[in-house]
C-alpha cells in the first residue's frame, strides 16, 4: 500500500491512510482477507478497489455494519461514522 502513497499508521499495523491535496483522505482497513474503504470522494474509493482488484481476488461488500470486531454506524445525509 505504501507504493501507492498510503502511510501505515503507527497505532495499529492494519490501517493506512492516504492524504490527498485538497483535504480529503482515504482509510483503508486490511486484515487477513477482510477489507474496509472510508473516505469523502465516492471517484476515489473506486479507484482504490480498482487498483486492489488487479493485485488482489476481492469481491466488494458494499456499505458494512461490522468488521474485525468493530460496529459501524454511517449516516450518509451529515457524511458522518461512528466505529465502536
Amino acid at each position: 500500500m505504501v507504493d501507492h502513497g498510503f502511510h501505515k499508521i503507527q497505532a495499529d499495523h492494519y490501517v493506512f491512510v492516504k492524504r490527498h491535496d485538497r483535504g480529503d483522505s482515504l482509510i483503508l482497513l486490511l486484515y487477513v482477507d477482510d477489507k474496509f474503504t472510508i473516505g469523502q470522494d465516492p471517484k476515489k474509493i473506486g479507484i482504490l478497489k480498482k487498483v486492489l482488484n488487479k493485485s488482489f481476488a476481492m469481491k466488494d461488500m458494499d456499505s458494512t455494519k461490522q468488521i474485525l470486531g468493530m460496529h459501524i454506524a454511517q449516516d450518509g445525509t451529515n457524511r458522518l461514522l461512528w466505529l465502536s
